[in-house]
C-alpha cells in the first residue's frame, strides 16, 4: 500500500525516539532507511525498523552513542562503535575523517561493534557531496556460498563508490552475492518466488522458495568465480582493518537476539581536483550515456542513474509498503 514519505518518516522517528534514541540520531536512522525504499531497496529500508526497535528494547543496539574514534596512524581511525545504531556511528566516523582528510590526501576508518549500516550508496554520496571520494565496504552473516561449494561461508560484502563530479556524484553500490539476503526476505515478506539461481536451499538445491533460501545460501555474483574472489577479497580486508569476525562467526545484522559484530570499512580521498577535471568526468558520463544502446528504447545508464529515477518517482507518488509490514509497523506505534 502506497504511503506518504513525510508521514512514514514521521512514524520511524517517533518509534526510534520512544526508545531513547535523540532526534537527531533517529533523522539519520530514518533518513537512511527512507533513503532506501524511495531508491527501489527495500530489502535496506521499513522491513528493518520493526528489528532494529526490538534490537534497541533487547540492549542490542545502543540508543545513544555515535561511537568512539582512536587515531591509530595520522590517516588511520580504529573505530568501537559500542553497539551504537550503524548508520550513526558510520556518519559520526565520515564527520571525524573529513577533518584530516585534507591534510593526509586519504583518511581510513575500521569500524567494528557497530549495528547494520544498510545501503551503502547513502555514504557514497554524502561523502561525494563533500567533494571527497569514497570508498566503502562491509561484511555480514556467512550467506553466500564459494565457488564450487554449496555451504554459506561468506557475507554479501557490498562495496559502494562515490565520486564527485561535476553535477550528480558517481554511485555505485553492488554486493558481491547474487542479491542481498534482505531482498530474499523482502520476497518472503511478499509471498513472492524468487528468480532461479538466486539461491540453494539447506541441502544445497536450488531453489525459487524464499523460505528455504533463508536458510541455504545465496550464490556469488557473475559467473561465481570473480563474485566469490572479490567477496572473498572484502570479507579478509574488513577483518584486518576493522578487527571484526569472519563471516561464519557473525551475528546480529538479520536477527533481534545477537550482538552485532561484523565490520565496516571507509575509505575517504581528496582529489584535490580542479573544477575542469571533475567536469571532464561529467562529460564522460555523459558520452556514456549517450552511446549507441542495444535496445534504441533503452538508454546506457551509468550507476545511480536508476536510483535517482526511482527516487523521483517516490517522492510524487509515496512510498509502496507491503500491507503486512504497514501493519506490523502501525502496531509498533501502539504497544
Amino acid at each position: 500500500m502506497l504511503v506518504s514519505t513525510e508521514s512514514i518518516r514521521e512514524t520511524a522517528e517517533k518509534l526510534l525516539v520512544d526508545q531513547g534514541v535523540s532526534l537527531s540520531s533517529a533523522r539519520v536512522q530514518a533518513d537512511l532507511l527512507i533513503e532506501a525504499e524511495l531508491r527501489g531497496l527495500p530489502s535496506h529500508g521499513l522491513q528493518r525498523l520493526p528489528r532494529l526497535i526490538a534490537r534497541l528494547r533487547g540492549g542490542l543496539a545502543h540508543p545513544t552513542t555515535s561511537g568512539i574514534g582512536t587515531w591509530i596512524r595520522s590517516g588511520f581511525l580504529s573505530v568501537d562503535g559500542k553497539r551504537g545504531l550503524g548508520p550513526v556511528v558510520m556518519m559520526h566516523a565520515i564527520e571525524q575523517l573529513s577533518q584530516v582528510v585534507t591534510e593526509h590526501g586519504v583518511a581510513v576508518a575500521g569500524i567494528r561493534n557497530t549495528n547494520h549500516i544498510g545501503m551503502l550508496a547513502y555514504y557514497a554520496e554524502a561523502t561525494a557531496n563533500r567533494g571527497l571520494i569514497a570508498i566503502i565496504l562491509t561484511t555480514s552473516e556467512a550467506l553466500v556460498h564459494p565457488f564450487g561449494g554449496t555451504e554459506a561461508m561468506l557475507g554479501t560484502n557490498p562495496i559502494a563508490i562515490g565520486i564527485p563530479t561535476g553535477a550528480e556524484p558517481f554511485v555505485l553500490d553492488l554486493a558481491t552475492s547474487r542479491v542481498s539476503m534482505g531482498k530474499i526476505h523482502h520476497y518472503a515478506l511478499t509471498g513472492d518466488p524468487i528468480p532461479d539461481g538466486w539461491a540453494v536451499d539447506g541441502n544445497g538445491q536450488r531453489t525459487t522458495d524464499p523460505e528455504a533460501a533463508k536458510s541455504g545460501a545465496i550464490a556469488p555474483f557473475g559467473d561465481d568465480a570473480k563474485g566469490y574472489g572479490l567477496g572473498l577479497g572484502i570479507e579478509l580486508l574488513v577483518a584486518a582493518l576493522a578487527g571484526s569476525a569472519f563471516a561464519p562467526d557473525v551475528r546480529g545484522t538479520l536477527d533481534a537476539t545477537e550482538i552485532a559484530n561484523k565490520g565496516d570499512v571507509i575509505v575517504m580521498i581528496d582529489p584535490a581536483a580542479e573544477e575542469n577535471r571533475a567536469a571532464g568526468l561529467t562529460t564522460y558520463l555523459q558520452r556514456l550515456r549517450a552511446s549507441r544502446p542495444t535496445d534504441p528504447s533503452r538508454p546506457v545508464a551509468v550507476p545511480g542513474d536508476g536510483m535517482r529515477a526511482r527516487r523521483a518517482r517516490a517522492l510524487s507518488t509515496g512510498i509502496d509498503l507491503p500491507e503486512p509490514l504497514h501493519d506490523e509497523i502501525q502496531a509498533l506505534t501502539k504497544g
